[in-house]
């Protein structure tokens, strides 16, 4: 025969049917017997119940409420179980107390209403049904909440109750609640009812006992929590006790013994979707491997301080005898003799009680300042990764750390193939997808706040979402773009903005603050976050340091972060060592150039640099070649420029050198030079007379560049041309001793800076050991689909370093 078991989600309102038509079909195929839980959450309405009895409070009107909810539209007998209920009730309001005797017979009415409604319901189908109260047959000791079976009373008490039930009739059996030989009520603890279905199983020595849930087996994870969670199709029974005793909520810890005992399987199956094989325990042996993360939540750790416990032989001794005399159970300690501390994890609801208890035992180590205190540390939860050896934890680990996770404590099971950590439980939905995503090799999510949504900007945005797929599936990463944000306004959206974010920027966008962005991102729990500055902001940056420190890597094509004043340079290096973040900035110099990615290996392996020289503007670059290469006035070959859209709406700001003068001081830095701006000698092209004014004024007036340039063009060397170079030179060992200069020189038509075309950049890199054959790096030095492209490629960079 088979043995069916029935959650309370099962049985509630919109499940009841399904359930009934469940044991039906079976039924039909073969002999069964039904385990039920309390229908939905009568459990804890019940232990509310109690609780407002006991303090005082009117519970009538909420006792109300829950009978109208027992009774619903089943036509069923409750009389009984009610009028217990409202008599238990009218007691404990009456003491202002009640004994844990009373609340287990409390507690008990909710399996027994439940079985009665299930036998009641099969019966008006046409099927032979029979309440079983599992209190006839299942005998345990006096202890109340957490009751122990004694197997062979029960046993036998078993086989001769359903010796008396013919094969045609479905015997419907209370879970969680039992009796003791006196016949007192007990119970076998939260989630025991399933524990129960493993007893029945094993008494009547079952073919295969089914667990009907709300989900479809047991997953990797909890998918309420983690989306991205996989069902897992087998289990051993080793591997299923590993996760029943560290927390799987859709296991009782003591259900596998009873399985194991008689090798009766176990299949976790979905009463929502009934046609789904679920997840089968057996004792066969699966492939090793990580199997699950499992949670223990409403915990509290206690953490116990002194000198004295440094080297102290009967410490612990003294904690567990002193726990145990309160009957307090300890899921995880932890000793550290650095910090001359102990940590031990408890449930909630006893760490008051387990505090007090440590205290009165140690208190002649108070007064010898041998113990200096013993403190709680509220709301944790214990995060368990069932099959993970501990010489592999270093890459969940990492990837908790790089989202600023900090366990409080780390466990490693004796067999080395557990590791659980204690984590506050704030933190709890978050470590769970970043630790889920590291070790199952689903995709891992990497999430963009995107600032600047203009040309570069919104080239960006549509570079990433029309490449999501390909990275998903080439790389396995799901770069999701989470929000967007103006100077004033941003779009956000947890699960990803798509194609249509311009409609839906000017639709949903809402004024915000660094505040409000977090506060969507702590809600969303949203890890592996990325900021990408594409803005030209000299304010923005001020929001450099906030970001890291609530848990953002960087990139941006914004120099200005890189070319203010030197301390705030430091400051920012600073924050992203303390908080173990990554900035990258490839764009500020270059575009889409690897020009500071490969600057900074150079110095980094050793190599001595002696100079940096090139053509750092892509817009001067265009300016300088064709009016070098070409028959034509200045005036004309700007003006086309400034048609063509190469230049800024202000040219001068183009023309004036000052952004070439920053991507020069950016590559001294890059050097550990700690030059400031006005350290950088800037041969400003625009004529004094047109510096100030208007820009139409200034745009009206471009004949005036045509005499001077054309006069230097004329004092060139023959077969010589004109190009604007940022030149980084001098003694480069030290910041008083460099030299960095940008001007317009006259260079050789035959040579590297004097064969670049168009709006090329071009740079080269002089190192003592490749003497005087620069490196040379050459290419698109400007617009906006390049530098996009560039921010884009930090980017990936970043999310591939997030993953390993």
């Amino acid at each position: 025969m088979k043995i069916l078991k029935f959650g309370g989600k099962s049985l509630a309102n919109n499940g009841i049917d399904k359930v009934i038509n469940i044991i039906i079909t079976t039924l039909q195929q073969e002999p069964i017997a039904v385990v039920v839980s309390a229908r939905a959450n009568t459990t804890d309405e019940l232990e509310m119940l109690l609780e407002k009895a006991a303090n005082g409070n009117d519970y009538l009107p909420y006792f109300e409420k829950f009978k109208e909810e027992q009774n619903y539209n089943f036509e069923v007998s409750l009389e009984s179980e009610l009028q217990l209920l409202e008599k238990l009730l009218e007691g404990v309001s009456l003491l202002k107390d009640y004994s844990p005797k009373t609340k287990d017979l409390v507690l008990a009415q909710g399996e027994l209403m439940s079985a009665k409604i299930v036998s009641a319901l099969l019966q008006r189908k046409g099927v032979k049904s029979r309440f079983v109260d599992s209190r006839e047959i299942f005998k345990t000791d006096a202890v109340v909440g957490n009751a122990q079976i004694i197997n062979e009373v029960s046993e036998a008490k078993t086989r001769a109750l359903f010796a008396t039930i013919p094969a045609d009739t479905v015997a419907i059996v209370t879970g969680f609640i039992a009796a003791t030989e006196k016949g007192d009520t007990t119970t076998l603890g939260r989630n025991g009812s399933n524990y129960s279905a493993a007893l029945l199983a094993n008494y009547l020595n079952a073919n295969e006992l089914q667990n009907y849930t709300h989900v479809d087996g047991i997953f990797t994870a909890n998918p309420e929590l983690v989306p991205e969670a996989k069902i897992i199709r087998n289990l051993s029974f080793e591997e299923a006790n590993e996760l029943a005793n560290f927390g799987a909520s859709i296991l009782h810890a003591k259900t596998i013994i009873p399985l194991i005992e008689k090798n009766i399987p176990l299949r976790i199956k979905n009463t929502f979707n009934a046609e789904d094989a679920g997840t089968l325990i057996n004792n066969e042996n699966t492939q090793e491997g990580i199997k699950s993360i499992s949670v223990l939540k409403n915990n509290a750790l206690i953490v116990l301080e002194g000198r004295g416990l440094l080297g102290e032989v009967g410490v612990d001794a003294r904690i567990f005898r002193a726990l145990a005399q309160k009957q307090i159970s300890v899921s995880i300690i932890s000793q550290g003799s650095s910090e001359r501390g102990v940590g031990l994890v408890v449930a909630s609801k006893d760490a008051q009680l387990a505090k007090a208890a440590l205290d009165e035992e140690f208190s002649h180590d108070f007064y010898t300042n041998d113990v200096s205190e013993v403190s709680i540390i509220d709301n944790v939860s214990v995060v368990s990764i069932v099959g993970q050896p501990l010489s592999t934890f270093h890459h969940p680990y990492n990837a908790l750390i790089r989202n600023q996770i900090v366990p409080l404590l780390i466990n490693n099971a004796v067999t080395g193939k557990n590791v659980s950590l204690v984590l506050k439980t704030e933190l709890l939905h978050k470590a769970l997808n970043v630790i889920h995503g590291e070790i199952f090799g689903v995709s891992r999510r990497i999430n963009l706040v995107i600032f600047g949504k203009g040309t570069v900007g919104g080239t960006l945005i549509n570079q990433v979402i029309e490449a999501h797929n390909n990275i998903l599936q080439r790389k396995n990463i799901s770069l999701r773009i989470v929000a967007i944000a103006d100077s004033h306004n941003i779009l956000t959206n947890a699960k990803g903005i798509g194609a249509q974010w311009k409609e839906d920027f000017a639709a949903q966008a809402v004024p915000y603050s660094l505040e409000t962005l977090q506060a969507f991102v702590s809600e969303h729990h949203l890890e592996n976050l990325i900021a990408v500055d594409v803005t030209a902001s000299k304010t923005f940056v001020e929001n450099y340091i906030p970001l890291i420190k609530s848990g953002y890597d960087l990139v941006s094509a914004n120099k200005i972060a890189n070319t203010i004043d030197y301390s705030f340079y430091q400051e920012l290096r600073e924050a992203l060592k303390q908080h173990q973040k990554t900035y990258l900035y490839e764009t500020n110099v270059g575009a889409g150039l690897p020009l500071i990615d490969t600057i900074r290996l150079l110095h980094h392996s050793g190599e001595n640099i002696t100079r940096i020289k090139g053509i750092f503007s892509g817009t001067l670059s265009y300016l300088f070649n064709t009016f070098s290469a070409e028959n034509k006035p200045f005036s004309e070959v700007l003006q086309h420029a400034i048609n063509s859209g190469y230049t800024e709406p202000d040219p001068r700001e183009d023309l004036c050198g000052n952004d070439v003068g920053r991507k020069l001081l950016i590559l001294a830095r890059e050097l550990d030079l700690g030059n400031e701006f006005t350290d950088v000698k800037i041969q400003n092209l625009i004529p004094e007379n047109l510096r100030e004014g208007s820009v139409s004024d200034f745009l009206s007036r471009l004949d005036e560049f045509n005499a001077p340039y054309e006069a230097i063009k004329k004092q060139q060397a023959p077969d010589h041309v004109l190009r604007y170079v940022g030149d980084l030179h001098g003694n480069l060992a030290s910041t008083d001793t460099v030299q960095l200069d940008v001007s317009l020189v006259s260079v050789p038509r035959n040579s590297a800076l004097g064969q670049v075309k168009g709006a090329d950049s071009i740079f080269e890199i002089y190192t003592e050991s490749y003497g005087d054959n620069p490196i040379v790096i050459q290419g698109a030095g400007a617009g906006a689909s390049v530098t996009a492209r560039g921010v884009f490629g930090d980017i990936l960079r970043l999310a591939e370093k997030s993953i390993h």
